[in-house]
């Protein structure tokens, strides 16, 4: 009967917080288009999530577009037929590894901040200060960072393609000696527009999501600076089983409706 209580709890507290948080969502969603509408607010976290985030999306997406190409080119070149390897990294990277890859990026640099200055804001009662001064906290600190991170994910994504399958093409064609002209041939003849277009998309939902958990915890975020803390963990791997949990959900209707 005990395990049965704790299970029963659980999974009461998961349906609890899961409509405590469609219910404050829903509230944003209205804020959206609601006067004043603080572009240079906006901009600012477009500047922080966005352009911030260049660094370590290089970076990643450099050195994955390597051990792609590396460890493809193993299996590719048992069957002899490495110089078809160029469409295979170009859709295992645009559909998969690129939106993913630096989804997670943005999660560890980009959502853990929002989610530990928010729940410092909370703790230190500055978000009851801009309440008492008929300032919507909503409206102000969560709308342009939810905003934002929706712009800049796609852009991300597309920045992560592009550097990823670069470097790929590099060793690939540099080191590994696979020919050049077949493995740019074999992109020209089978990718699709579609196939950016749903990178593209996938951008749009775990920016959104991401974002929405994150500014969601830290805005209601308690216990000090401990609860801080926790508050910011909580928003790193929730964040990050989401955006697992959506690529397999979005890459499921993208084969379906192929």
């Amino acid at each position: 009967m005990h395990i049965l209580y704790i299970i029963g709890k659980k999974v009461i507290d998961f349906i609890k917080a899961l409509g405590d948080f469609t219910i404050f969502q829903i509230q944003v969603l209205f804020l959206f288009f609601k006067p004043p509408f603080r572009i240079k607010n906006l901009l600012e976290q477009i500047q922080f999530m966005g352009y911030g985030s260049l660094g370590v999306i290089f970076l990643t997406s450099f050195f994955t577009g390597l051990v792609e190409a590396v460890q493809l080119y193993q299996g590719f070149h048992k069957f002899g037929v490495e110089d078809f390897m160029g469409y295979t990294i170009f859709l295992s990277i645009v559909k998969e590894l690129g939106p993913v890859f630096a989804a997670l990026m943005v999660v560890s640099r980009g959502i853990s901040a929002y989610a530990a200055e928010l729940g410092s804001m909370r703790v230190t009662e500055q978000i009851d200060a801009l309440e008492v001064m008929a300032v919507d906290s909503k409206h102000y600190l969560i709308v342009p960072r939810i905003l934002a991170t929706i712009i800049s994910m796609p852009l991300l994504i597309l920045f992560f393609d592009a550097v990823a399958n670069f470097s790929a093409y590099l060793i690939s064609t540099i080191s590994l000696g696979v020919n050049e002209y077949k493995y740019l041939d074999t992109i020209r003849q089978y990718a699709e527009l579609k196939d950016i277009t749903q990178s593209v998309i996938k951008g749009l939902v775990f920016g959104y999501f991401v974002s929405a958990i994150g500014t969601y915890i830290g805005y209601n975020t308690k216990g000090g600076a401990k609860g801080v803390g926790i508050s910011t963990t909580r928003a790193v791997v929730i964040s990050s089983i989401v955006v697992f949990m959506l690529d397999y959900i979005l890459s499921t209707i993208f084969l379906v409706l192929d």
